[in-house]
């Protein structure tokens, strides 16, 4: 078994989501993969299923979740998946983790009930 630190999730303009490279993570695909297939995809994610960070919104993300510290040095800002945003992306993914959840109902998938952490 790995020791892969959870996966926090945060909330955003009072939503609660997972940043894109969390989700990448969780996936098992590069974000830049998972970000590419969303934009192949985009009528799939209306505004309620995803949306870009503000630098300000990023900023808060980076000083309060340290493993996502790298995030500073990048010029692209990151995108925030709410819960169908993330059932979404397994759809439009080619990665078996991405296929395992997609498979079960949403309400398995709700982001209340998986073993995240909140990111303060």
């Amino acid at each position: 078994m790995t020791d892969t630190p959870p996966i926090p999730i945060l909330t955003l303009r009072g939503t609660p989501v997972l940043i894109d490279a969390d989700l990448a993570r969780i996936y098992g695909v590069p974000t830049r993969a998972l970000n590419q297939a969303v934009r192949r995809n985009a009528e799939r994610f209306p505004e309620d299923f995803r949306f870009q960070l503000t630098p300000g919104e990023k900023d808060k993300v980076i000083t309060n979740c340290d493993h996502l510290q790298a995030l500073k040095f990048s010029r692209t800002l990151p995108h925030a998946f709410t819960e169908h945003g993330t059932l979404m992306a397994a759809n439009v993914l080619n990665s078996m983790e991405a296929v395992i959840p997609s498979s079960h109902p949403l309400s398995s998938l709700s982001l209340s009930l998986l073993p995240f952490v909140r990111c303060p």
